[in-house]
Order: structure tokens, then sequence, then C-alpha cells
């Protein structure tokens, strides 16, 4: 069966980068200019970026200027309580109301307004690692332990916009939730890891 177009010219790129042509960072040419070049349509070049973005050879927002990907760190996660070493970003601090899931986490009643934040955590090199988003009621309590579970789910949209992956890109997802002295839920939280980046060793 024959090769796709694009897959080809994805192949191609891939040996220009391994050659040296274009090192990490260094943004490649428009799709119009590269379409140009390999004689096709520039959706056959943006599929090929799609794909090559898909493998983590390049990275850049769907639509827009890509650039070849740094080799992501990939750091070993064993404590989801811990602080964050290195800068970080709040993105989003608005209220929301408990969804079934959240009012189950938290105890409270479906509806009940709760406040949130999401923070954008960022490597030393400034790349997005990891999303933390956090919700609780009322004014934030230090807390005495914590339970948490891990599973996986694709990133959603505004996800995949802050970690410059694709959308259904799977994550590691742990649910954190945090606890007061009497083990009661005083907030929970979702931290999405990027599968290229993190590796999972929690203890209990």
């Amino acid at each position: 069966m024959p090769v796709a177009r694009y897959r080809r010219i994805a192949d191609d790129i891939r040996r220009r980068i391994a050659n040296g042509e274009w090192r990490p960072g260094d943004p490649l040419p428009s799709r119009r200019v590269m379409a140009g070049e390999y004689g096709v349509h520039h959706e056959t070049i943006n599929l090929a970026y799609t794909l090559l973005r898909r493998t983590g050879a390049l990275e850049g927002e769907e639509r827009k200027q890509v650039v070849v990907a740094h080799p992501p760190t990939v750091r070993t996660l064993t404590d989801v309580d811990a602080v964050w070493p290195f800068a970080s970003e709040t993105t989003d601090t608005r209220p929301r109301p408990a969804t079934e899931e959240l009012a189950e986490r938290l105890g409270v009643r479906m509806r009940t307004v709760l406040q949130h934040e999401t923070v954008e955590c960022l490597d030393p090199g400034g790349r997005s690692a990891m999303l933390v988003t956090s919700w609780w009621r009322g004014r934030r309590q230090a807390h005495a332990s914590f339970t948490a579970e891990l599973s996986t789910a694709p990133l959603d949209v505004d996800q995949a916009h802050a970690l410059g992956l694709l959308v259904d890109t799977p994550a590691f997802c742990v649910m954190r939730t945090r606890l007061d002295i009497h083990g009661t839920p005083i907030e929970t939280a979702d931290l999405i890891l990027p599968m290229d980046r993190w590796r999972i060793r929690l203890s209990g």
C-alpha cells in the first residue's frame, strides 16, 4: 500500500531536522512556502506538520508557526502534594459551581459555588510541564493529609493549548484531595501531566 504523500513529506522533514538543517527552537518555513518546495497543496503540508506535532518532532499551535521541538525533560512524580520548585503562572481564578463529580469529591451539594484556580507549572526553560486545577469551598485551609488517584485522560482544548500539544493527546491525571485533621475533604485538584514529560512513581 503506498504511503500517503504527507507522511513521506513528514519523514523527509524529520531527516532534514536530524541532519541539522533546523535545530531545536528554529521555526520551520510557512506551510505555503513548504508547499511550493514540495510541489503540493498547503493542506498536505498542514497534515505533515500535524503529524510531526503529534509525534513530538515539532511544537506550536494548530494553524500557526511551528518550531523544532526541544527534547522534553522527563521528570518523575513521587509526591503529588509537593510544592512546585520552579516558576508557575495562575491562568484562571473564576469561581465555579460544583459539578456532580466535584460535589462528591468535596462532600458538598451540587452547584455550590467553589473557589477555583488553574496553575500552569513551568520547567526551568519556561515550557509548560504540568497543569494543576484546584477547587475548594470558602477560605483556603491548611490540610493534614491527602489522597491521590492516578488515571489517564485525553487533553481537552484548553489543556492542549496550555501544554502545546494536540487535543486528545493522552496524559496522566492525578486526582488529589486534601483532608483536614478529621479526614474531611477541604480541597480537590486535578494534576494533568503530559506522558512525554513525566513518569509516575507513587508510594503510599
